[in-house]
């Protein structure tokens, strides 16, 4: 019932069922396209409980959902009346830069496939483990049966990339399984007889066949052709037969093509940039090494890692092994090192459960709730964790390590690392780099990675009546305390959509998403300032914090427009005076945020300043802010 209704809120909030023009999943992630992305409320989603985070990325709309994403899929699926035959496609008319397009591409083929090829590889990392403990043998019948389980996604490929791909495209996806299946079919596997290529013919055509087992690429060119005759033809085939004669036409006219032309010159090309790949990585296989580890999970923030995947299968397919997935082992684990210090280093039970939670599922391959939910929005953590997946990256680099068979990075892939000859020093390389990245990120982040407004807040908390009592006292000497001056959601200015406000250039504080159209004077003082357009009000409390309100981002735009002010520049207020009412409904309507920073302009005049409201949910009038006195200011 619980992913239900989350599944109900999330349908609302990007736009409804009709602003859905496609949605797939991965291991974290829903991936909508959407008709129209302004619909959808990506700040209200980020605060929607249930959800870690949103990320526009790729043409696509990402919720951030966490290890039962397939659970709200399934269930978004059915309120959304989506189905298998549901094109998948992004919508034509929404612009999209080449990038992005691409982006879209790969992962709506991949991802749906990933499931039975990671279960594959994870099959084949059990089978070589087993061989290294002599457990079974390569000659035995008991190897042939558990190989062919294990190996029958990678062998056959072209026909679980068939499916998706001609279903991404638009077309029928079952007669992409027909044209992967025409592949690898015992006939043509036969004609090879184990041979790399075979000059032959086709109605006399001259053909050189290649294998196609395990390929990527050919696949997917013949599936975009495929897509494109079925199209063409329904256009101008009659009702009563287009059905069954488009992709008889579209089969005959493909598979050939695919044999004749496509297939050689795509496999053709695929080789030229494997060994382009290969060529920049051994010109200094460290640093090539340390970027990418280092880079990875930026990758992964904006969804660009998908990109990848088709050059990792590829290698796959050519050479049986890959270099690139072993150099982010040190860089999934370093993240997990970086928030299971924050676990051992925070007092707030709320971050240390989130952060428990996040290691657990880091170490299973899923680090979006560690990233998002703590190292992220921490800042600190996940540069460390950043840093120090370069070193055991440039640790694996340099023994120029590989693994076997693809899957997602979790504790469970190092079996992937064992060779068929056993285990060798390329697979101490990768451990060596894990556990080196994990030990540096946790003890960095251990000792320098908590902010320290956020250390001292966990530190100063009192742990028994005696120390409430001192810090209470202490509190009446040395804390402002500033209330909220608004009712609705409070969030960190590190989630505040404006890069001025999140890097608290202009000062801390925290934000509030406002439920209620009304700002209040938070505590007595004066108002110094009135922006034209009432959107913004400076204020100077009695006790000399000066405050700046920031109704909305961006909302200078709206010149005024649904804003109403009751105060003016100069006047003496108290705690609670009404100082500007806004409407909220239409801010949205116009397309703009209302997240309201609460600015302490005059930051350095306080030793630090805590987010002291632990709830999501606040009151006009409660506390939200305690500035901390400097020792030496006023």
């Amino acid at each position: 019932m619980k992913n239900k209704e989350l599944a109900e809120s999330i349908i609302d909030k990007v736009g409804g069922k009709d602003n859905i023009t496609s949605l797939v999943h991965c291991a974290t992630r829903l991936r909508f396209v959407l008709n129209d992305e302004s619909k959808a409320d990506a700040e209200s989603l980020k605060k929607q409980k249930g959800v870690i985070t949103v990320v526009k990325s790729g043409g696509q709309f990402q919720v951030v959902i966490g290890n039962h994403v397939a659970d709200v899929f399934s269930d978004i699926m059915q309120l959304t009346n989506l189905n298998e035959n549901s094109t998948t496609n992004a919508n034509p008319d929404k612009k999209m830069g080449v990038f992005s397009k691409l982006i879209d591409l790969v992962s709506g083929i991949f991802i749906p496939a990933l499931v039975v090829i990671v279960a594959g590889g994870i099959f084949k990392g059990i089978i070589a483990l087993l061989q290294v403990l002599e457990i079974v043998n390569a000659d035995s019948e008991t190897y042939n049966f558990l190989f062919a389980i294990a190996d029958a996604p990678f062998y056959y490929l072209p026909i679980i990339l068939g499916f998706s791909a001609v279903k991404k495209f638009g077309g029928n996806p079952y007669v992409g399984m027909a044209l992967g299946g025409a592949l690898v079919h015992p006939n043509i596997v036969g004609m090879l007889g184990g041979a790399f290529e075979l000059q032959t013919s086709l109605f006399m055509i001259p053909i050189k066949l290649i294998p196609y087992a395990s390929s990527v690429f050919p696949i997917i060119i013949a599936s975009w052709f495929y897509s494109l005759l079925e199209r063409n033809f329904n256009k101008i085939m009659h009702d009563s037969f287009k059905k069954f004669i488009a992709p008889l036409l579209g089969i005959i006219i493909t598979v050939p093509l695919t044999f004749a032309v496509i297939g050689p010159v795509v496999a053709f090309l695929s080789d030229i940039v494997a060994a382009g790949i290969i060529n920049v990585y051994e010109l200094n296989s460290v640093i090539a090494s340390m970027i990418l580890a280092g880079l990875w999970q930026v990758m992964v923030i904006f969804g660009i890692h998908w990109g990848m995947v088709p050059f990792a299968m590829n290698n796959f397919a050519l050479y049986s092994q890959d270099f690139m997935m072993p150099i982010l082992f040190p860089a999934v684990f370093a993240q997990v090192g970086a928030v299971l210090a924050v676990m051992l280093r925070s007092k707030d039970p709320q971050m240390k459960t989130l952060a428990s939670s996040s290691v657990l599922s880091g170490i299973f391959g899923v680090t979006e709730p560690a990233i998002y939910g703590i190292n992220l929005p921490l800042k600190r953590p996940f540069v460390i964790g950043c840093i120090s997946a370069m070193i055991g990256g440039g640790i694996v680099g340099y023994y120029h390590s590989v693994i076997y068979s693809f899957s997602f990075i979790s504790i469970f892939s190092f079996l992937q690392l064992i060779p068929p000859t056993g285990i060798d020093e390329k697979f101490y390389a990768v451990v060596f780099g894990s556990l080196i990245s994990f030990g540096v990120s946790t003890t960095v982040t251990y000792l320098f990675g908590i902010p320290k407004d956020k250390k001292a807040a966990d530190e100063n908390q009192p742990q028994n009546n005696e120390d409430k009592k001192q810090t209470d006292e202490v509190k009446q000497v040395d804390t402002i305390t500033i209330s909220s001056p608004m009712t609705g959601k409070v969030i960190p200015l590190s989630q505040v959509n404006d890069p001025t406000f999140a890097g608290e250039l202009m000062g801390k504080g925290s934000a509030i998403i406002p439920t209620i159209g009304q700002a209040l004077a938070p505590e007595d003082g004066e108002v110094v300032s009135l922006f034209r357009t009432k959107h913004a009000i400076g204020l100077v409390t009695n006790s000399g914090a000066e405050i700046l309100i920031h109704i909305g981002i961006d909302t200078v735009k709206l010149d005024g427009q649904h804003f109403e002010a009751h105060i003016e520049a100069g006047s003496k207020v108290k705690k609670g005076d009404l100082l500007v009412s806004f409407d909220i409904d239409a801010i949205k309507q116009a397309g703009f945020e209302v997240t309201t920073p609460i600015i302490i302009t005059n930051t350095d005049n306080y030793k630090d300043i805590q987010t002291i409201f632990m709830q999501d949910d606040i009151q006009a009038g409660d506390a939200l802010l305690a500035l901390n006195k400097s020792e030496d200011k006023e």
